[in-house]
């Protein structure tokens, strides 16, 4: 008779519970989730739109945000740093819920980011970070990045490895994280190698023609030079030119958010190695940062984060179909 018992109630649960099934369970974080973004306002403040990089977050982060609602904006100061400090000024203003800014240096933007942080808006950079932190930084560790690039100039480059010692490097704008704090890894690196000679350290302002005949004055005064650190894969176009042109055998190692170009400028000799912080991995890295402080709500500039890109030295022998990317084409 307990037997009986014990089985009757077991088939009233699964009776239950499939009844329960059958009519659904709702999920109670998805509601949540998606009224958190409805109606939401993020603003983009590249140093310029039309290349790579910022083409390519721009894409990545319209493609994540606004399928949820999410407004997104785009105020594009044309490399002028001036239009861009008025573009975040009247931002301020107008007080969108999220802005994201490449700045384009250390100094220009921190007392705007500060700012409009105190107005209630939050604030994430990407790639090259202004010397105040805002919630959130997104982009390559420029630093360690300059160790591991100065390492290779070495492994390459150096009298013990079968090299001349004597290497140049070619910065973008002097005042750009990209180039102040990767200067801070390649001496520290350096300074510990005395048989490498640094022949030239100048800045080409991202500009290719300016690359090109800093590159052609340099392996004109050195021979022997044997290689060349570039700080950007478009402006290291015009560095290549004038390899090419000199008919020297000088290693370039340039670096680059991974577009296609650089796979084709690795395949067709362009470049020797380019080291990549993957653009659609930073554009999926600060959309999630930006729905992580959508739904918790914190008060902006109360939280500092940083997630530093993983870094990829890409050669011909080692790139695959899928060590780069391209845009999606324009509708």
């Amino acid at each position: 008779m307990k037997l009986i018992r014990t089985t009757l109630l077991a088939a009233a649960v699964s009776l239950s519970a499939g009844a329960t099934f059958a009519q659904g369970i709702s999920d109670p974080t998805r509601e949540p989730y998606y009224s958190s973004f409805e109606g939401k306002k993020v603003a983009y403040v590249p140093v310029a739109m039309g290349f790579d990089l910022t083409e390519g977050w721009a894409a990545g982060l319209r493609e994540a945000l606004e399928p949820l609602g999410i407004q997104f904006d785009i105020r594009d100061p044309n490399w002028n740093t001036d239009a861009g400090a008025q573009a975040i000024t009247s931002l301020i203003s107008e007080k969108p819920d999220v802005i994201v800014v490449h700045n384009p240096d250390v100094q220009s933007y921190a007392r705007l980011l500060k700012k409009a942080e105190e107005a209630g808006i939050y604030v994430v950079q990407v790639n090259m970070r202004s010397s105040y932190s805002t919630d959130a930084f997104i982009g390559a560790d420029y630093v360690g990045m300059g160790e591991r690039l100065a390492q290779r100039l070495i492994d390459k480059c150096s009298p013990a490895n079968g090299g001349s010692g004597k290497i140049a490097i070619t910065q973008g704008v002097l005042t750009a994280a990209a180039s102040a704090y990767q200067m801070e890894g390649i001496t520290k690196v350096l300074a510990a190698h005395p048989e490498m000679q640094l022949v030239s350290n100048q800045a080409a302002d991202w500009d290719s023609t300016k690359a090109k005949n800093i590159a052609a004055t340099v392996i004109q005064q050195h021979p022997d030079l044997c290689g060349i650190a570039g700080f950007w894969d478009v402006m290291d176009v015009g560095t290549a030119a004038a390899i090419k042109e000199s008919g020297k055998d000088v290693y370039l190692l340039s670096q680059g958010g991974g577009n296609q170009s650089a796979c084709d400028g690795l395949a067709n000799g362009t470049y020797s190695e380019v080291i990549v912080y993957f653009v659609p991995g930073q554009a999926r890295d600060m959309a999630t940062m930006i729905k992580h402080l959508l739904q918790h709500k914190q008060a902006p500039g109360t939280t500092k984060t940083t997630l530093f890109t993983p870094l990829t030295f890409l050669t011909k022998e080692n790139m695959t179909p899928a060590s780069c990317w391209s845009l999606p084409p324009k509708s």
